[in-house]
Parts: C-alpha cells; sequence; structure tokens
C-alpha cells in the first residue's frame, strides 16, 4: 500500500496563514486525484488548481492522494484518509460511488465529496458537471467547421471523430452530447468513436486519433484525460484538428486544437471547499454545474478564430442560449440512458 500512495501537503497551515481554524469547517482537507494522475494537463491539474487555490483563501491545510491504482485501491485509500482524521475528502475519482458512502458511515466525523457520480450519506456532497451540454456544442462545432474547405486543415469528407477513456456513462455523456451537437447541425456528418481504455497512455491516445484521421475524419474530440496528449500530438502531425477536453488545451499544439471543451473542476472544488470552510457543507446533496453556471464550455479559439467562419460563431452563440434557456435539451446517458443514435464503439 505504501507503494501505491502519495500523500502530499499542498498549502500551509492555518496557523501558517494567520487564520484560526476554529473559524472553518476543520482544519485538514485531501483531494484524491483521479485516474491519470496529476500532470495530465487536464482534469486532474485543473481540480488541483482550484483545491490550491482555496487552500490558500481559507488557511485549511490541504494534502492530495495520488495512487497508482486508484480504482482497485480505491477502499483502501479512503479508509486511510478516515483513519488518519481528515475533516474533508474531495473525491475525483467517479468510480469510488459505491464504496464512500460506505466508507463515509463508518467516519461520521469526516465529510465526503464525490465528483460524477452521487452517493448516499448525510456526510456526503456529490458534485454533477453537465459536460454533455459543452460536449453538444464542440460537436455542433466540428460538424460545421469540418464542411469548410477553405480552412487548410480540413478535408473534403464530412467525418469527424471522439475518443473516450472507458466506456460508462461518466465519459459517455461526453460522446453522447457531441454526436447529439453534431447531429442536430448536420445529420449527415459522420461520427468515428473509440475508447483507449487508459486515461495516461499519449501513444494509444496518439494511435487511435491517427486511425481516425486515415478513416478521413479532421477534427478529433478527445475526452481521455492525459492520454488526449497524443491526439493533439497526431493531429498537428496530421495538420488536422483535435478538440481538447477539462482545461484550456487550446495552446499545447497552437492552431491545431480547435478549441477544448472546458469543465470547471477548479471552481467546483473550490467553491465546495469554500462552503464547508464557512460550515456550509452541502451534505446529502447533489450540487450540478452546466453552462448556466459558466462551469462548462468552449474556449474562446485563441489560436483558431479566423479559421472558423462567422456564421459558425454566431450558430454557436445560439445554440448555448437554447440550451441555457431549456429550449434545447442535450441527452444526459446518466438520467436518461443511451439513446437510439448511439451505436457505441
Amino acid at each position: 500500500m505504501a507503494s501505491l500512495l502519495a500523500i502530499t501537503a499542498c498549502s500551509s497551515s492555518a496557523a501558517d496563514t494567520g487564520k484560526s481554524e476554529s473559524t472553518t469547517g476543520g482544519g485538514k482537507v485531501a483531494l484524491v486525484v483521479a485516474q491519470g494522475g496529476l500532470g495530465d494537463q487536464s482534469y486532474n491539474d485543473l481540480a488541483n488548481t482550484g483545491f490550491k487555490r482555496v487552500l490558500k483563501q481559507t488557511g485549511l491545510q490541504g494534502n492530495t492522494i495520488e495512487s497508482d491504482d486508484v480504482v482497485g485501491q480505491g477502499e483502501q485509500l479512503l479508509r486511510r484518509a478516515g483513519q488518519s482524521g481528515i475533516n474533508l475528502v474531495v473525491d475525483l475519482e467517479y468510480s469510488h460511488n459505491e464504496i464512500i458512502g460506505k466508507v463515509a458511515k463508518d467516519f461520521p466525523q469526516s465529510d465526503w465529496v464525490i465528483f460524477n457520480a452521487e452517493a448516499k450519506g448525510d456526510n456526503v456532497a456529490s458534485v454533477l458537471f453537465q459536460e454533455q451540454e459543452g460536449s453538444y456544442l464542440a460537436g455542433a462545432l466540428a460538424a460545421m467547421q469540418t464542411t469548410n474547405t477553405a480552412d487548410p486543415n480540413i478535408n473534403k469528407e464530412k467525418v469527424i471523430g471522439v475518443i473516450g477513456g472507458t466506456s460508462g456513462v461518466g465519459i459517455d455523456k461526453f460522446i453522447v452530447g457531441y454526436i447529439q451537437g453534431a447531429r442536430d447541425v448536420d445529420p449527415s456528418v459522420k461520427v468515428l468513436t473509440a475508447y483507449s481504455n487508459d486515461f495516461a497512455d499519449p501513444a494509444k491516445g496518439q494511435q487511435l486519433a491517427q486511425t481516425m484521421f486515415e478513416q478521413g475524419a479532421d477534427i478529433v474530440y478527445s475526452v481521455a484525460g492525459g492520454t488526449g496528449a497524443g491526439v493533439i500530438q497526431a493531429a498537428q502531425e496530421a495538420k488536422h484538428y483535435a478538440i481538447g477536453v477539462d482545461d484550456d488545451q487550446d495552446g499545447v499544439a497552437p492552431g491545431f486544437v480547435l478549441t477544448s471543451v472546458l469543465k470547471r473542476t477548479d471552481l467546483a472544488v473550490e467553491s465546495v471547499v469554500g462552503d464547508y470552510a464557512k460550515g456550509d457543507f452541502p451534505g446529502g446533496k447533489t450540487i450540478t454545474f452546466g453552462l448556466k453556471e459558466n462551469a462548462v464550455g468552449l474556449t474562446d479559439f485563441t489560436h483558431t478564430k479566423k479559421e472558423i467562419p462567422q456564421a459558425t460563431l454566431d450558430k454557436l452563440d445560439a445554440l448555448k442560449k437554447g440550451i441555457v434557456d431549456g429550449e434545447i435539451k442535450v441527452w444526459n446517458v446518466v438520467s436518461q440512458g443511451y439513446p437510439d443514435f448511439y451505436a457505441g464503439k
């Protein structure tokens, strides 16, 4: 277990910042890092940025918890956190949803948060994102841009792609939203799908993306954490486009990342830890972050805007407004199951 678990301090204590721990919800906070680990330039890194930021704001003492097998060692990791006297555990690994409630019941003196899943317990808060909403916009953009042959990165084929880290509702809500956005804009656009079955394998991402480009795709969306670095590399080499995920990855390969689908895990971590520090922990509740909260969406096309027609940008604005206003319903596989238009990989 010792070889699999790393607990690293990432903030000064309340005493170091001159703040009293008695004014907070408790002094010790831990962030459990999900599959792919820190350094993924995506989901985990962005969440850790928000974690560090809120620790400085509140004076809480914080640690990150990483494991080489965060899925298999999940219960041991969480129990060790409880036994260590951690007051608040924020778990980024969605696969822990079935065990965190059980562990939380055994450690009622601690509060627990699960991301991207729901779990029961008076001392458990669940955080969900409407990732399908941001992915819908990405699919709509890709479907429109794949017909823009004036763009040197676009071929004549109306084919786009998406690569997921694993098959399951947590990732498939991105993929289905992407497909729906593309279908709503242009039903004739073909969407290729594949899974890397790994969130930290850039070589696999590169291989899968290369295959899609060879099959006629010119835009490939990666929903696979650190594996997406290979998708971006493949796009740059093929002179096509990748679409990044979670964090703003547009600058990783300027001009070859069409946009990134933002998932502001930093804001969510900052919000829930901040509420806890104020003594307002949302135990037993599910908190949702979507387009309306500016927690998901697309980047500002810093490196690609000149290649995107104004009509496309105007259409994206209209689609975003339609989603926020409730006029456009984006399919959510978590609550609705799988739609007929999703054929899988």
